[in-house]
């Protein structure tokens, strides 16, 4: 069984900067892509980032204000966010595709708030 625990988040000032981070445990094979994705208040869940070997892609929104680094000795993803904007605002959920023995399958985390307001 795997599991994807979320920390960080919370609310901050628009220009101000946040990070969260996410760590898989459990029977882990190996992680075939790790990253982060949002959804905003009657909004669809959208991608924010996520790593696969040796690349990593951002949507279009957050490319030069957000990284996305990866601990593979922790199993772990971290997400920073800089210059933070009021669009930000969502709830971020952290998503893996991982192989547990012969099965591959995806995996969400329970969900962490980021809120960017004056």
């Amino acid at each position: 069984q795997v599991q994807l625990v979320e920390s960080g988040g919370g609310l901050v000032q628009p220009g101000g900067s946040l990070s969260v981070a996410c760590q898989a445990s459990g029977n882990i094979f190996f992680i075939n892509r790790m990253g982060w994705y949002r959804q905003a208040p009657g909004k669809q869940r959208e991608l924010v980032a996520h790593i696969t070997t040796g690349r990593i892609t951002y949507a279009e929104s957050v490319k030069g204000r957000f990284t996305l680094a990866r601990d593979n000795a922790k199993n772990l993803v971290s997400l920073q966010m800089n210059s933070l904007k009021p669009a930000d605002t969502a709830v971020y959920y952290c998503n893996a595709l991982i192989t547990t023995d012969q099965v591959t399958r995806e995996y969400w985390g329970q969900g962490t708030q980021v809120a960017v307001s004056s």
